[in-house]
């Protein structure tokens, strides 16, 4: 028995508009609920400055006690005690506004031999002494 036999059957629908509400809702909640941040930028006066010229690096007169004695200014001999090496000094300074004596002594050299070129190069006018060293290796 067949009751419902001229009758056809209604298939299920999607209600739309309850859908389209919904989402309506959730997107003027979404729009309130968002805060917009403007992001600026910072406006900054930087400071200027004028580079300088590199500073000139003072004329270098190279002086090399080795430990045997010997006194070498700028790669040449020196023979003689303090007078001589004063004399080769006051040479090489010629022309220098004012030169920097560098010593370098080696480890074994006598202390008074380093003296002497310390009191040469008093004796020449050269009052800027440095002294050369390295780093030890450990």
């Amino acid at each position: 028995m067949n009751f419902s036999r001229g009758r056809q059957r209604d298939e299920p629908e999607i209600n739309l508009i309850a859908m389209i509400d919904v989402l309506l809702v959730i997107l003027i909640f979404l729009v309130v609920t968002t805060t917009y941040t403007k992001f600026g930028g910072l406006e900054l006066e930087l400071p200027t400055a004028e580079a300088r010229a590199e500073q000139e690096r003072p004329e270098t007169i190279d002086v090399v006690v080795m430990a045997s004695g010997a006194v070498l200014v700028n790669r040449a001999p020196v023979a003689g005690g303090v007078a001589a090496i004063a004399q080769s000094l006051r040479g090489a300074a010629a022309g220098a506004a004012q030169p920097v004596v560098v010593i370098n002594a080696d480890a074994k050299a006598a202390h008074q031999n380093v003296i002497d070129v310390m009191q040469a190069a008093r004796n020449a006018g050269l009052t800027q002494i440095s002294f050369a060293t390295q780093q030890s290796q450990h």
